[in-house]
């Protein structure tokens, strides 16, 4: 008889580890609490809009292909996606515009002639963000941080030596300031810290290697929007056999022995011969295994940013504008003490528009455009929400009035919105941070929950908020490090 392995959360780490599962011959169980799979990567249709509610960036798309291809299905029949020349726009509030774009060389000379930076240093930074994503992916990565053989390697052995190279002792902004002459450079590249919900200028410089994911794998935009990601992937899970029980809370992981043998839901009991939680660590230890011992300093560990998001139906069209287009803050310092350390949001925020209808005209009508506008903000701390959010709506419609020279209030047709209170609600993550645990100090990586549970027999972890990290291609490589501790059946 084949094991079972039950899922608990249907976000995309749940997702791809049930497939992955599946592929090792267990009969797979998922369970959520919503009526709808993908978690963050949700969408939403208003007044003949098309809005990706989640994550608006899509990088490494090898690792969803990967989970086609383990059932021997060809990814382009099922799920496609289109490279984006141009990565993103850049404003800054004294007139200064820059196109990123995706062609290494283009991008070197139109930041150097633009920022006064010579090309050598720009070439040289670049370098050094590879080397040392090559020197760290297969350790911080690849592999589960708590597992001794992952040390005893050669890749290991490699990374140790050259530690120096990493700047984990150093800021990301200390890394840039000691790179980069303009301070417009420097903020373009600390922005990378946002990527896992953390402040540039607590973060370790080997995040300086997040820009390689960008510059060498790419950005795309996948047939269909974000959604379509989780929705592709939920088609496979259903062919290959997976079964997934909507609207069921999963009430307890139940153990037995110092085993996970099942859950409770909707006071029936499932058995199982494994259990895989992708909820977030904190409410699964809090509400799932409150009756077993809680790892504190986990639990206790800061948590990353979250957003708020604005989503408009604007009545115009843009040409300056493409899918990705940052809005820099004048004061990027002040916006990230204001939200780690005074728990709020600053009034001349970075503001950050993706527009998917510049890749899917269907997703507005027809001279218009469908913008999720976000800015970082703290998790939920209790603070006045619907006043944060009215001040802050009002400072970005001037910010971007000002810098698009447009009264963007007056083309704002359709509206809802989204904050750190809903985010918590409608996917069970602590305090409504995106990124589970913040990476604001060297050892964060470390301090991460691992992927498995060092008490509890056939008890694993997967998604955004444990190693190694958040983030659409995290959350499948999380998924990927717990498929690799089960032995196949």
């Amino acid at each position: 008889m084949m094991p079972r392995a039950i899922v608990v959360g249907s976000g995309i780490g749940g997702i791809a580890t049930a497939i992955r599962l599946r592929a090792k011959n267990y009969e797979v169980l998922v369970f959520e609490s919503n009526h709808y799979p993908g978690g963050k990567l949700h969408s939403k249709m208003q007044d003949g809009f098309r809005f990706d509610l989640g994550p608006s960036l899509f990088t490494m798309p090898q690792y969803v292909d990967e989970l086609f291809e383990l059932h021997r299905k060809n990814p382009r029949e099922h799920f496609n996606y289109q490279k984006k020349e141009v990565i993103c726009n850049y404003f800054w509030d004294d007139g200064t515009r820059f196109s990123a774009q995706e062609n290494q060389e283009k991008f070197i000379s139109t930041a150097a002639k633009t920022f006064g930076e010579s090309e050598v240093t720009l070439e040289n930074y670049i370098k050094k963000s590879t080397e040392k994503y090559n020197l760290t992916a297969s350790l911080f990565l690849e592999k589960s941080l708590h597992k001794l053989g992952t040390y005893l390697s050669k890749d290991t052995l490699k990374a140790i030596l050259q530690l120096g190279k990493l700047d984990i002792y150093k800021s990301l902004n200390d890394t840039n300031e000691a790179t980069f002459k303009s301070d417009k450079m420097v903020q373009l590249f600390n922005r990378f810290a946002t990527y896992n919900g953390s402040s540039p200028y607590q973060t370790p410089g080997i995040m300086s290697m997040i820009p390689h994911l960008e510059m060498h794998y790419g950005t795309y935009f996948p047939k269909g929007g974000m959604h379509e990601i989780t929705q592709s992937l939920f088609r496979l899970a259903q062919e290959v056999g997976i079964e997934f029980r909507f609207e069921e809370a999963v009430e307890e992981i139940l153990i037995e022995n110092g085993k996970a043998v099942g859950v409770k839901a909707q006071d029936k009991t499932y058995d199982s011969d494994l259990v895989v939680s992708n909820m977030d660590i904190y409410p699964t230890f809090k509400k799932l295994l409150r009756k077993q011992k809680q790892p504190k300093k986990v639990l206790q560990q800061e948590r990353s940013s979250s957003a708020l998001i604005f989503y408009w139906g604007i009545s115009r069209t843009f040409k300056e504008l493409d899918l990705h287009n940052i809005f820099f803050s004048n004061d990027y310092r002040s916006e990230f003490e204001h939200i780690f350390k005074k728990k709020t949001v600053y009034d001349d925020p970075t503001v950050y528009i993706n527009i998917t209808s510049k890749n899917e005209p269907q997703d507005a009508p027809e001279g218009n455009e469908n913008w999720f506008v976000m800015v970082n903000a703290p998790g939920n701390y209790g603070q006045e929400w619907d006043l944060l959010k009215a001040e802050c709506r009002k400072n970005i419609v001037k910010k971007l009035s000002s810098l698009l020279n447009v009264d963007i209030e007056q083309h704002i047709i359709s509206e809802f919105t989204l904050d750190p209170i809903g985010i918590e609600e409608s996917t069970s993550s602590y305090r409504g941070a995106l990124y589970g645990a913040a990476s604001n100090s060297r050892f964060a990586a470390f301090l991460r929950h691992p992927n498995f549970s060092s008490h509890i027999e056939n008890l694993y972890f997967c998604g955004g908020s444990v190693h190694p990290g958040g983030g659409i291609p995290l959350c499948l490589l999380s998924a990927k490090i717990v498929s690799d501790l089960i032995p196949t059946a």
